[in-house]
């Protein structure tokens, strides 16, 4: 008896196709995104991709070419020159991880073993690159420019307190620090120091940049889910006869399904606007920094979720289909496109598919609001895409919903 029920509940099981593909093959998918957005393919053995670094060498001496040569001599470093402004610019607008600054007086400073003029300014969104490219840079700044710094800053102090000193007793001095090791990695170190500076500072009138992630990952993927939903109503109007009926009105098929669309967008827009106002309420997000950008963000990307809602009712045949495919496909989704793993801690390859994930469009759109504080003509590109992608799967749909859709009333 309890062998019978076994096999009935598995030929059952098996039979739901949904059910089997939710099962097995969406963890499947998933693992291997992981995977590959923590670097667990390959076993380590492949090689990453080299950290790009914007370099601007105001000082443009001999010591500043020499330390830039051997960054970019680096295979795990691409080195980038560019203009002081521009490269802070682009490190704003989050192009790159950082600017290497090598200031006026750098050469003048390792000679005269003063403190270096040089500062690193990056995007503390990207602090775990951050983090990795410092450790590269701090080890062969030092072999570059720290014992030679250590060494004349040694040598302006004789001659300041001991003027009667001989270069040999000096050079017995030098001699004997190169043997301490650690002495001397000290002291090179601190004549090396690199100044750290962040572009973009967390503070009372910006949002936290971990609120910033949870609220927009967390709202794009929500909402992929809820209009997935909302549209399932035209299937279920199909099943219960409702949309033939409608189809011997005047109506015509497209008014039907720019009617489900309007509704969906409408929602959409509502969704992220309670969104936003509860986190502004319970976390302080500052929504009212630019209010423009904001409602022309939040409507382009309830527009894209919405026409991709729409495209989902469109591929599928029953309610059943369409919770299979959008589970899948939103899943999928929100994990290239950053809403479950922060886009900055993925490798290279994973942050270039993620521009086809509508959730990326959206998310990254939101750090420049509230994150970079970037203006709206820097948004404007985001937004642009966002409606582009509404644009292309409205058109999509409306085949498909003729094709699909109409010939199974």
């Amino acid at each position: 008896m309890i062998l019978t029920i076994l096999k009935k509940d598995l030929k059952l099981f098996f039979a739901d196709k949904r059910g089997v593909l939710l099962t097995f093959l969406l963890p499947i998918l998933l693992i291997t995104l992981f995977a590959f957005a923590f670097g667990g393919i390959g076993g380590g053995s492949s090689e990453s991709k080299p950290m790009e670094l914007l370099v601007s060498d105001i000082d443009n001496s001999i010591d500043s070419k020499s330390v830039i040569a051997k960054l970019d001599s680096l295979k795990g470093v691409t080195i980038i020159r560019k203009g002081k402004e521009e490269a802070t610019n682009l490190v704003r607008k989050g192009k790159y991880v950082g600017v290497l600054i090598f200031e006026k007086g750098f050469q003048d400073s390792i000679n005269a073993g003063n403190d270096l003029p040089m500062e690193l300014k990056y995007d503390a969104a990207r602090e775990i690159e951050m983090g990795m490219l410092q450790g590269v840079l701090m080890q062969n700044l030092m072999s570059s420019v720290g014992q030679k710094a250590v060494k004349a800053k040694i040598s302006t102090y004789f001659d300041a307190n001991f003027s009667g000193t001989s270069e040999s007793v000096k050079d017995k001095i030098f001699t004997d620090m190169d043997s301490d090791e650690s002495g001397m990695s000290t002291m090179m170190s601190d004549s090396s120091g690199l100044k750290m500076t962040s572009i973009i500072k967390e503070d009372s009138k910006k949002g936290n940049l971990g609120l910033i992630q949870a609220v927009a990952g967390t709202a794009i993927m929500m909402l992929l889910f809820s209009i997935a939903g909302i549209g399932g109503g035209l299937l279920d109007e199909k099943e219960a006869g409702t949309l033939k009926r409608l189809l011997y009105s005047p109506l015509k098929p497209t008014d039907i399904l720019f009617g489900k669309m309007g509704a969906a967008l409408v929602l959409a827009i509502l969704q992220l606007v309670v969104m936003f106002i509860f986190s502004w309420i319970a976390f302080g997000l500052p929504i009212f920094k630019d209010i423009p950008s904001l409602v022309l963000m939040i409507f382009a990307t309830g527009f894209a979720v919405s026409s991709f809602g729409i495209f989902l009712v469109a591929i599928a045949k029953s309610r059943q289909q369409l919770q299979g495919y959008s589970t899948i496909i939103i899943m999928l989704m929100s994990a290239i496109g950053g809403s479950m793993i922060p886009l900055f801690v993925m490798p290279a390859i994973m942050q270039k598919i993620a521009v086809v994930s509508v959730n990326y469009w959206g998310i990254q759109g939101f750090y420049d609001i509230f994150w970079r504080s970037l203006p709206l003509t820097d948004i404007l590109p985001r937004i642009g895409v966002l409606l582009g992608i509404g644009v292309v799967m409205t058109f999509v749909s409306v085949r498909l919903f003729k094709k699909n859709v109409l010939k199974l009333v």
